[in-house]
């Protein structure tokens, strides 16, 4: 060996020794339980390590997240942006880590403070997205996306597409969220393109949970119409119901939508197709600040690596909502299926046509009292004649009584020959009121649940939506509250005075006739925490059906009915039994019998 091979060996072996002292790393280390959270938070938005915190070298973090995530370890490296879908309705911030939705709204509506109304808000609310992979089950929250916000014409409509995108030259996940301008609803699509054999689940699962922010003045009105809502793909509608207790419901059949509804507002989710494996909690939370502690558990398909859905978050308005999906508008409660269909054919129809033209939404409750009393005129009319009649024939009816007091079964049979021979059915005056009972309540359920209403004042009403404070009590009477709601006082005044009037119409004694002024009495301590505007409605309707029923009295005397009740007497002198008045006096007949054997 020569001089100039020796020296080469000599500076290659240095050459090796100060690359493995400086620059070679260190044996691996498995992973371990301890440094997961390192392996998270080693990306360049993570906050610096604590002191105390084993801070391993960047290399081995790498090796780490390559062993937990695979082909996929490059997704967990980025830096967190917010990101802003907006039209002329909502504003939604969306995050790139994950692609979840850190904040949701509503531009036209504030809560009863005055502070912005955050339908959806971060640390309250969370949704968290999950899918199998041969690696294991990953929380997409744990990859970073890249951004791109465009704004496109889709069908006329001026819309904005947020696209997401976080991938390697193995494969790529594309998220696509797809907000119209009008428009509550926010579409969104999950893709996975190539990443063969990488993603084997054939579901994605969403774990959704929400702690309900009060919105309104009224705790206790808010939690009673706060609840989880769902609608199944055959049909039916459901919920967990209104009670302060924990429910939980395990849902077996497949899902269509599931709304976390408050009184007023709703945060929804709509498959394109099903949910499936949905588990639902709803429960109180003792902090006054929150309404309803709600959570979310479920399944969404995925075929050939997607899987679509849409989010609803808005209003309760019931045409509003009757068109995002089949059955969302069951998010607002109209009442029973005998009175529901008032307030969806007839009291939304006529609201939205009168804030067309009317500003106050006092004058428009007066206009739709006058506009149903006009429309049921004739029923009060035959109801006002009817208890005239009764009330004409009422010397005929004592005498029967004298005559056959002691025998109830022949008084029964006298007085239905009687009135066949007048012309009077007992129960004209009760049945025309029993037609206009669905009108009447249906407005119990409409006004607690109408949205126009909110924080709309009225004379002194400053929500039609809430109760009217008039006079603030030192002290809380039971079953009644702290305060003095003014126009349920005069609603129970006007219907104690329509009862005075009303008794004098009417061939009622004792208990019957004094039941009347008993009723006000007990709806003025129910009514007292309902809304302004329901007790408004009742107020202008008492006054409005005294009116009528003054009107028809000043028109049609006693004296004229009695001469029609003579006339009808002359013509069926010689009327003959029907068959059904033949069949009752049978039947009595033989129930006297059995009662005499």
């Amino acid at each position: 060996m020569d001089r100039n091979q020796a020296t080469g060996l000599i500076l290659f072996a240095a050459v090796i020794l100060i690359y493995s002292i400086f620059f070679a790393s260190g044996p691996e280390i498995p992973p371990t339980e301890e440094t997961k959270t390192t392996q998270v938070e080693s990306s360049p938005a993570s906050t610096p390590p604590a002191a105390n915190e084993t801070v391993l070298p960047d290399s081995l973090v790498d090796v780490q997240r390559a062993a937990k995530y695979g082909v996929l370890a490059p997704l967990t490296l980025g830096e967190e942006k917010d990101e802003v879908l907006e039209n002329d309705l909502v504003k939604i911030t969306v995050s790139t880590k994950g692609g979840q939705i850190k904040e949701v709204l509503l531009k036209n509506y504030s809560s009863w403070k005055n502070e912005p109304l955050k339908i959806f808000e971060e640390g309250n609310s969370t949704m968290s997205f999950t899918a199998e992979t041969r690696f294991g089950t990953f929380d997409l929250n744990d990859f970073y996306f890249t951004p791109s916000l465009s704004s496109e014409e889709i069908e006329g409509v001026k819309t904005q597409v947020l696209t997401l995108s976080a991938g390697t030259e193995s494969g790529q996940i594309v998220q696509t969220l797809t907000l119209a301008e009008g428009s509550y609803v926010v579409e969104k699509s999950w893709e996975v393109k190539n990443y063969q054999g990488v993603f084997t689940g054939k579901n994605l699962q969403l774990q959704w949970a929400d702690k309900i922010r009060s919105q309104e003045k009224d705790l206790a009105e808010s939690r009673r119409k706060t609840q989880v809502n769902y609608y199944l793909s055959n049909g039916s509608y459901e919920n967990l119901g209104l009670s302060d207790d924990p429910e939980e419901a395990s849902v077996e059949e497949p899902v269509k939508w599931i709304g976390f509804s408050q009184r007023f507002f709703t945060a929804g989710i709509i498959a394109d197709s099903v949910f499936q494996n949905v588990k639902l909690t709803q429960s109180t939370p003792a902090d006054s600040a929150f309404v309803r502690d709600m959570t979310a558990s479920l399944s969404i398909p995925m075929e050939n690596g997607k899987a679509g859905f849409s989010y609803y978050f808005g209003p309760d308005q019931y045409k509003t909502l009757k068109a995002v999906t089949e059955g969302f508008e069951e998010n607002v409660d109209m009442g029973y299926f005998f009175v529901s269909w008032v307030n969806k054919y007839i009291v939304v129809h006529l609201f939205e046509f009168l804030e067309k033209y009317f500003n106050s939404y006092g004058i428009i409750i007066i206009i739709i009292v006058l506009l149903i009393k006009l429309a049921l005129m004739p029923l009060t009319y035959k109801s006002y004649i009817g208890m005239a009649k009764m009330r004409v024939i009422k010397p005929e009816i004592d005498e029967l009584k004298e005559k056959y007091g002691d025998d109830p079964t022949k008084m029964q049979q006298e007085q239905m020959k009687l009135f066949s021979q007048l012309g009077v059915s007992p129960i004209s005056g009760c049945l025309p009121l029993l037609l206009q009972m669905p009108f009447l309540f249906a407005m119990f359920f409409f006004f607690p649940n109408a949205i126009e209403l909110r924080q709309e004042s009225f004379l002194w009403a400053k929500d039609l939506s809430t109760y009217d404070e008039f006079i603030k009590l030192p002290f809380t009477i039971p079953f009644y509250g702290a305060h003095v709601s003014l126009f349920t006082l005069l609603m129970t005044v006007s219907q104690i005075v329509y009862t005075h009037f009303n008794n004098q119409l009417t061939t009622a004694t004792g208990p019957m006739k004094n039941l009347g002024y008993i009723m006000p009495v007990m709806f003025m301590f129910v009514l007292n925490s309902y809304p302004a505007g329901l007790s408004f409605y009742y107020f202008v309707s008492n006054m409005v059906t005294f009116g009528q029923q003054a009107l028809i009295k000043l028109f049609v005397d006693d004296a004229t009915i009695r001469q029609k009740v003579e006339e009808n007497k002359l013509k069926n002198v010689n009327k003959k039994k029907s068959k059904f008045q033949q069949r009752l006096e049978d039947a009595m007949k033989a129930a006297d019998a059995n009662k005499k054997k």
